[in-house]
């Protein structure tokens, strides 16, 4: 039992750090050729796990060698077009100015209602309001809407707004990012002015951030907040 518990924890370490090589990208994201490798390696590290009399190497191996293959997939489809054509495919179009192609949704094996499901997920309730849908090679859809059913932007509406920029955690539950206070230039004696206007010290703070056009958000964490009921 515990050469399992050891086996299952060490498998799972290397899953993850195999996943972790393999990039960023969420499962609803993944190429075909990442969801294979990623369902193979998922089986490949539970026959070690349950099987005692088979080495722990055993399943590594074949594990590493996925990822030379995926690493080398992934290099090629950088590199190459045509390559990336073959292995990923190309996007269909569904909806083109307005009218459903019919030919591409048997193509790809999709029915008018799922369509329309995949518009609702897309905040998209009527199918009139669709000027192209593209499916894209990872099984998501791309939607652009008729001209006048656009949501209309600042620019659209002559509004100028104030730039704001990327968010910075300062304070993450009483930990002090030093990293961010870094990149903005600031320090530790910065931050507790900043904090002390909320009458608060950075270990009683929840989260505080700070934007580019210098917005300063902070809120404290409650259970601070009920000592000082008491």
């Amino acid at each position: 039992m515990l050469i399992n518990y050891i086996r299952s924890i060490i498998l799972y370490l290397v899953v993850l750090i195999i996943t972790r090589l393999m990039g960023k990208r969420e499962i609803g994201q993944l190429q075909p050729f990442e969801f294979v490798i990623s369902i193979m390696i998922a089986n490949l590290a539970v026959i070690p796990m349950s099987d005692i009399g088979m080495s722990i190497f055993n399943g590594i191996v074949p594990i590493l060698g996925l990822l030379t293959m995926h690493l080398m997939i992934a290099l090629f489809n950088l590199k190459s077009v045509r390559f990336r054509r073959i292995v990923c495919g190309k996007p269909t179009i569904l909806v083109s100015k307005g009218k459903v192609d019919e030919d591409a949704l048997k193509k790809e094996r999709f029915n008018v209602s799922e369509l329309q499901e995949r518009l609702r997920e897309n905040n998209i309730f009527n199918l009139s309001d669709v000027e192209y849908v593209i499916l894209e090679t990872n099984g998501d859809i791309s939607v652009m809407t008729k001209t006048e059913k656009m949501t209309p932007t600042l620019e659209d509406l002559k509004i100028k707004k104030k730039y704001e920029g990327l968010t910075y955690n300062l304070v993450m539950d009483g930990v002090i990012i030093y990293s961010n206070l870094q990149i903005l230039n600031k320090d530790k004696i910065w931050l507790n002015k900043q904090l002390k206007k909320y009458k608060l010290k950075p270990e009683d703070v929840l989260v505080a951030t700070i934007n580019e056009a210098g917005d300063f958000y902070c809120q404290g964490k409650k259970v601070k907040q009920w000592k000082k009921r008491k």
